[in-house]
């Protein structure tokens, strides 16, 4: 456990001061990826990142979310990253082309980097799946960046 192999107090994985993070949020299901990044930044905040250290781009859907965290991944200014999205299944198979490749894109990025990237691109059966995770998942990958980035300074 991180805390215990380190010495670390949990208030400490989750301490945000002096951490830059960069966020790529979606714009396609606008209504939930708002609600995710109004979520996430809320949270980054109450846990000390500065608003000043937070970078927030907006793409056009999930697909597109993995080259902007390349991007940013390649400036090397951040500890980490945040990927907001919200895919909901539809009738044809696109939902999983779509759920696969951008899952697959953002896990690329923290492999390929070295570099947190907090994955809260949704993936649901339907709106009102999306409408009860939106705030959650949103403060779930600010609290993920921040813990991962802690972690990957003390290794």
């Amino acid at each position: 456990m991180f805390g215990a192999d380190k010495g670390t107090a949990a208030s400490d994985r989750l301490n945000g001061k002096k951490l830059n993070i960069g966020i790529v949020q979606a714009r396609f299901n606008a209504d939930i990826t708002n609600a995710l990044a109004d979520a996430c930044k809320a949270e980054l905040l109450a846990l000390g990142v500065s608003d000043k250290d937070i970078d927030h781009v907006t793409v056009p859907g999930a697909l597109e979310v993995p080259v902007a965290l390349q991007a940013m991944a390649e400036k090397g200014k951040y500890d980490a990253l945040i990927a907001l999205g919200c895919i909901i299944r539809g009738e044809t198979y696109h939902f999983e082309l779509v759920a696969n490749e951008s899952g697959a894109g953002v896990t690329r990025i923290a492999l390929d980097y070295q570099l947190p990237v907090a994955n809260a691109i949704l993936t649901t059966e339907n709106m009102e799946q999306a409408i009860a995770r939106q705030s959650d998942k949103g403060r779930d990958a600010a609290q993920v960046a921040i813990e991962m980035a802690n972690l990957l300074e003390s290794i």
